[in-house]
């Protein structure tokens, strides 16, 4: 079992919206892409944002997104990043 839960996550990703405004994240497959792709950054040498010692880069990638150190954009705002 992924503990925190993906309801969690879901929650701490969603808690900076302003009231009104679209939820950035609305199913587990949002969270899945998002900590897969960081993991994959972690595999590839980044160092992760938590301390690690030992723990599998999907697990820092979920903890990195539970501590608010990574953050899910919207589809627009990723567009206006690139």
């Amino acid at each position: 079992m992924l503990h925190p839960s993906y309801t969690e996550l879901i929650q701490v990703v969603n808690s900076e919206v302003e009231s009104g405004e679209p939820k950035v994240v609305n199913s587990r497959y949002s969270i899945v892409m998002a900590t897969a792709k960081r993991a994959r950054q972690i595999i590839g040498g980044d160092e992760p944002m938590v301390k690690a010692g030992g723990i599998k880069p999907l697990s820092a990638a979920v903890a990195e997104l539970n501590e608010g150190k990574i953050k899910i954009l919207a589809e627009d705002e990723a567009e206006e990043e690139q």
